[in-house]
């Protein structure tokens, strides 16, 4: 502890893994500490099963028709990854894909009118889908022709758009596309929570859409990837590459006080002794005075002994209920997997459904995905604050958002990376050094 460091790291969330490994890569001394005696803080994997039923104060202990509590690995914040998005590429540039092994989940599904539908995501899903009639699937199709020949530096495939001055909506009336496909593609293959996008210009969500397209052809059946053994394993391989290069970690470590002096954080106080520091990246429960709260997100996770309904008897899959169809101004997601990935016991799913918190009962706003969940064994309900940063050299995380990918973690970890260092976010920083990966054989 009595050391100076670069930085330290206070939790071992996602965001604060990715961004210690980044740092200890570029030469950084680096610092990592944890309250817990486990990593992953508010994005780990709890396990065993008894674990999560004392975390959520269920006072009996699981039946035995849960099978063996070891066999659970239950996420407390439900993501996938995008398969061509910022977090896969993270994963390849720092060579952490040889700590984790990926499946890919079998479908996406939206919600229309109280039925579930697999989106279409190529023209020849588009055709067959039942979500459109026969004019507006023509239309439709027209539309990802459109997209998929985009390339903002070729004004010869703008078709009279202006990318960084038509708004979405007018691009969506140039098409002639009913609410119920302009629902679909805004918010299950562009990914919008809201629909404050339609106002904005149109270049975000036709590469929002390319991204989704160019994901999903790299597998097929759907454009998100999957841990085995849950996500949780994520930051653990963070902190290994953290480690390699340098990096010092301490779990169950208690957090007793930021040392600030003249309005600059100096150091880190804990059981006595003072480690010192230039920077400090902490998530937002170390700060709890210095953050303010700007939303809730309420999560339900449910476990059930049977596929999802309409899914095809999927292991896995994503259901995006767009706001429009249950009358809110931000989707309902529900995420599920299943015994496929070593997170449940066999022939046991888990489907957690989240939404941004809009009213004084938010268990009520998330009925809509429980009613698609039935039977459910067993549910618990939480909710988590997202909180934005602050001033100085403290640099806070933000909570993890009800979205279903980690698009908007990387943003996060990108902007707290430039916020840091002064220099933009460049995945090249993020390669392993070259015959530098000592430790290597020994762990």
């Amino acid at each position: 502890m009595d050391e100076e460091y670069d930085v330290i790291v206070l939790g071992t969330g996602l965001t604060e893994c990715i961004l210690s490994g980044i740092m200890s890569v570029n030469g950084k001394k680096v610092l990592h500490m944890d309250r817990n005696p486990y990593y992953g803080g508010e994005s780990s994997s709890i396990t065993p099963l008894e674990e999560l039923y004392k975390r959520f104060g269920i006072s009996d202990s699981p039946p035995e028709s849960m099978g063996r509590g070891r066999d659970w690995n239950v996420d407390l914040i439900p993501k996938f990854l995008m398969a061509n998005g910022q977090l896969v590429k993270m994963l390849l540039y720092t060579e952490v894909t040889r700590y984790l092994d990926f499946k890919v989940v079998e479908g996406s599904f939206v919600y229309k009118g109280g039925k579930i539908y697999k989106v279409p995501s190529t023209e020849t899903e588009a055709l067959a889908s039942n979500l459109m009639g026969m004019f507006e699937k023509r239309r439709f199709r027209k539309f990802l022709v459109f997209v998929a020949n985009f390339d903002e530096s070729d004004p010869k495939t703008f078709e009279g758009v202006d990318p960084k001055l038509t708004t979405m909506g007018d691009v969506y009336k140039k098409f002639d596309l009913g609410q119920d496909v302009i629902d679909f593609t805004g918010h299950a293959l562009a990914l919008y929570r809201t629909d404050d996008y339609l106002e904005q210009p149109c270049l975000e969500t036709i590469s929002r859409i390319k991204l989704y397209s160019e994901s999903l052809a790299r597998y097929g059946k759907s454009p998100y990837l999957y841990p085995l053994y849950g996500l949780g394993e994520l930051p653990q391989g963070f902190a290994r590459l953290s480690a390699i290069y340098g990096g010092t970690y301490m779990l169950n470590k208690p957090v007793d006080e930021i040392v600030m002096e003249g309005g600059h954080v100096v150091g880190v106080k804990s059981e006595g002794e003072v480690a010192r520091c230039k920077q400090l990246i902490c998530d937002p429960s170390y700060i709890p005075d210095r953050v303010h709260k700007v939303g809730q997100v309420i999560r339900v996770i449910c476990v059930l002994s049977h596929p999802i309904k309409n899914t095809n008897d999927a292991n896995s899959c994503q259901i995006i209920i767009p706001q429009n169809q249950v009358n809110r101004k931000s989707d309902i997601y529900v995420c599920m997997i299943s015994y496929a990935h070593n997170v449940a016991a066999q022939g046991k799913y888990i489907a957690i459904a989240s939404t941004t918190v809009e009213t004084s009962d938010p268990e009520a706003e998330i009925e809509p995905a429980l009613e698609l969940l039935e039977p459910i064994d067993q549910k618990s309900v939480y909710s988590l604050f997202s909180m934005p940063c602050l001033f100085g050299s403290i640099f806070a995380s933000r909570s993890y958002d009800a979205t279903t990918h980690f698009e908007t973690t990387c943003n996060d970890i990108k902007d707290i990376y430039k916020r840091t260092t002064g220099s933009d976010f460049d995945f090249e920083n993020m390669k392993r050094k070259q015959n530098d990966v000592f430790g290597e054989d020994e762990q």
